[in-house]
């Protein structure tokens, strides 16, 4: 018997900024502050989750 399987995937829980800037930070202080070919890859996948989901301050008024 075959099972019909979602055809798009499930969203992956969002993180909030902070959760996310940590990361960042944690990412910068294990690796001295110079960050390799990989390290930098993540740095920017990083940077790009944390701008997702931090709080536009344009609307925050």
């Amino acid at each position: 018997m075959l099972h019909a399987m979602p055809t798009t995937p499930e969203p992956a829980a969002e993180r909030s900024a902070d959760e996310v800037n940590e990361e960042i930070r944690a990412l910068w202080f294990r690796s001295g502050g110079m960050l390799n070919v990989d390290e930098r890859r993540e740095y920017q996948r990083l940077v790009m989750e944390w701008a997702t989901v931090s709080p536009d301050p344009t609307r925050a008024a």
